[in-house]
């Protein structure tokens, strides 16, 4: 691989792992809270509550600098490739949820992130 793509890939990794801190921390936030909500009243303490949690700072934190990364990116990359290399978001988010949520992760959705992986090796390697 060279210099060039390795740099970019390096980065979308970044971003990626950026953003499944991003989404943990805002899965732990909403767990941790009511979600029934099912009138105005109860949509607008939910909001306010969420809000004061420090874990959804956390991930806003973490959306931002990956948007960063992601800007730095787009200027260095075709969108093309960089799109599709991001995929491994779906990859790490996986095993995150695997490890810290207990999540189970069924078959099928081990043979998706099987060819999500392939499909990004062929897409650096073209």
């Amino acid at each position: 691989m060279e210099t060039g793509i390795l740099f970019i890939v390096i980065l979308i990794v970044c971003t990626d792992i950026f953003d499944t801190v991003s989404q943990l921390s805002m899965k732990i936030a909403i767990n941790h809270l009511d979600a029934h909500v099912n009138s105005w009243k109860k949509a607008i303490v939910f909001l306010f509550n969420l809000l004061r949690m420090p874990r959804l700072w956390v991930s806003c934190i973490f959306s931002a600098a990956s948007l960063v990364v992601w800007l730095f990116v787009l200027s260095k990359a075709d969108l093309s490739l960089a799109y599709s290399i991001d995929s491994l978001r779906y990859v790490f988010i996986t095993f995150a949820s695997l490890i810290f949520l207990k999540e189970h992760i069924g078959a099928t959705r081990w043979l998706g992130i099987a060819s999500i992986t392939f499909g990004i090796i062929m897409v650096t390697r073209g």
